[in-house]
């Protein structure tokens, strides 16, 4: 499938969705949304596929929302509906994203600001360039963090952390995004693809079912008592113990050998 606005590429179980409106820093409009369903369906499809990046192309990972789309542009005093937006491209997204039956890397290549914080944070590992920075634009323009992003920054930084972000908008270099707590690694710039690279190669041979209820059950222990947390690991171990990839790690276990996961 031909794409504009994302380029989209799976080779040895790594699929690779890149934003790709650089002059635009990957700002994001209908067009771009539909074509990234349309990879997401892709991986949800095809079984060979065991991990997604996604990643900017230029000097940006994404500057979120275009304000320039017919979507969301204010024309002739008229302005649309930006729930409406959210409901159906961004709250959808990020719904398809926590829900992917593969792990996600954002590798964040520059300034993610807006919604493409959001998306990278929806990402089960986020690696950023040392260049890299996240900003919380929306006070800017009036409006709220939306994408998730109300619900991602106070789990990640705690609600000080998150309440200066939102309400200031202040840019957060990457070096201090990680010592909060808001993504998982960040590395030089120029060693930012060989360590993506590096991580998806090692996701990508890993049980990948497991791996993906991992981050199910992360996401449901905030809402949980402890005790709907330990139903909850209980009844994922008993779907995983029955699977071939948990029969395949302990007999490489107990044979000394490297396992060949399968991701079922």
């Amino acid at each position: 499938m031909a794409f504009e606005n994302i380029t989209f590429a799976a080779a040895n179980g790594v699929a690779r969705l890149t934003l790709n409106r650089p002059d635009k820093l990957n700002s994001f409009t209908e067009a771009m949304h539909a074509e990234v369903r349309d990879a997401l369906d892709q991986i949800q499809e095809d079984k060979s596929i065991r991990v997604l990046v996604i990643t900017g192309a230029g000097r940006g990972f994404c500057a979120g929302q275009d304000l320039a789309d017919p979507s969301v542009a204010i024309i002739n005093g008229k302005v649309p509906d930006m729930g409406n937006v959210v409901e159906r491209h961004y709250k959808a997204l990020i719904m398809r994203l926590a829900s992917l039956r593969v792990p996600t890397i954002a590798a964040i290549n520059g300034v993610a600001a807006g919604a493409g914080v959001s998306i990278a944070l929806a990402c089960d590992l986020v690696i950023a360039a040392k260049s890299a920075s996240f900003m919380q634009a929306f006070s800017k323009i009036g409006l709220i963090p939306d994408t998730g992003g109300t619900w991602f920054l106070p789990q990640r930084v705690g609600m000080a952390r998150a309440m200066g972000l939102a309400m200031l908008a202040d840019k957060l270099p990457a070096e201090k995004a990680e010592a909060w707590g808001l993504i998982w690694r960040c590395v030089e710039d120029a060693d930012l693809a060989a360590t993506v690279d590096g991580l998806a190669a090692q996701l990508a041979v890993m049980p990948t079912k497991a791996l993906v209820r991992i981050r199910q059950a992360m996401q449901a222990a905030p809402t949980h008592t402890l005790e709907q947390q330990l139903s909850m690991e209980a009844g994922f171990m008993r779907e995983l113990g029955w699977s071939p990839d948990y029969a395949e790690g302990v007999a490489a276990f107990m044979e000394k050998r490297a396992p060949k996961f399968t991701g079922e």
